[in-house]
């Protein structure tokens, strides 16, 4: 979750004893940020996702994070056994793909990845997945042998204890982790995703497209509402070391804490667990709360 889960948040999640992720992207170099979150995490683990269709031009950071993380996780391309060996030759960082489709899942299988992530549909942010959430997973679980991490919509207890129920090694969750103390998202951000009350309110949508054309996401529709009713092109500016820079509307990027403007019509990315947020608490009591009906 660019822009959203920094190192206070992933190196929280892991030090509550579950895994962290950081993205490849944010505002302060990625050593910083694995130096901090490790230092946060403790005993806990850390890992890294990475976007296929960049990751050539980022190969130092990816071989970095499969040196000093516990997990590297690439999204968004098709499984590479290239990109896996690279990993294997870097360190000892297991090695994840992130898919949406049950071919894509026997590709990362075949490619040698220890552990695949199968998308449903229901997820936030951009989504790989066409097929729901339970209804991919049991179809994975039928075609790879190796360990499956689900994603997509879960965000309580309940959740969390059927898919492990139905076979799954883990549960990814993204949404509710905005909503957190250590979070980075934008307070009216994480206030609208309190706000929510359902799956109904976010869309499948390829609208906040720039920087990322043809990529599909979900999205709050409140999000998409402001920002197709928005009066201008520039919706707010990013704070970077380098300066303010403007915000396009229908922007890529996520609403953080150093943004500023119409934050209610950036690309608040939601799953349709949205609707089970009823407050903003520390990562470690969402990590206690999402394992707390497992036997």
């Amino acid at each position: 979750m660019g822009g959203v889960a920094g190192p206070e948040l992933a190196g929280a999640v892991a030090a509550a004893g579950a895994l962290g992720m950081l993205c490849e992207f944010d505002l302060e170099p990625s050593t910083e940020r694995m130096t901090q979150a490790l230092s946060v995490a403790g005993d806990g683990a850390v890992g890294m996702g990475f976007f296929g269709h960049w990751l050539h031009d980022d190969l130092a950071t990816f071989e970095e994070a499969a040196t000093r993380l516990r997990l590297v996780e690439v999204f968004w391309t098709a499984p590479d056994a290239a990109i896996v060996d690279r990993a294997r030759r870097s360190g000892g960082a297991l090695m994840a793909w992130q898919v949406g489709t049950v071919d894509a899942a026997v590709a990362a299988a075949d490619a040698g990845c220890d552990v695949v992530i199968v998308q449903g549909v229901e997820a936030g942010g951009h989504v790989r997945g066409t097929t729901p959430r339970d209804q991919l997973l049991d179809a994975v679980l039928a075609k790879v042998s190796l360990p499956v991490v689900v994603a997509g919509g879960i965000g309580t207890a309940q959740q969390v204890a059927t898919v492990i129920a139905a076979g799954a090694a883990g549960a990814r969750v993204g949404t509710r982790f905005v909503a957190t103390t250590e979070s980075r998202g934008h307070p009216v951000y994480l206030q609208a995703l309190v706000d929510a009350q359902s799956g109904d309110d976010t869309v499948l949508t390829e609208a906040f497209s720039g920087g990322w054309p043809d990529a599909p996401h979900r999205v709050l529709r409140s999000a998409l509402d402001a920002a197709e009713n928005f009066d201008g092109e520039v919706v707010g500016h990013v704070m970077r070391a380098r300066g303010r820079e403007a915000m396009a509307r229908f922007d890529v990027s996520t609403p953080s804490r150093q943004v500023e403007g119409e934050i209610a019509a950036m690309a608040m990315y939601a799953g349709t667990g949205v609707g089970e947020i009823r407050d903003v608490r520390s990562a470690a009591d969402v990590v206690r709360e999402l394992v707390s009906a497992l036997g």
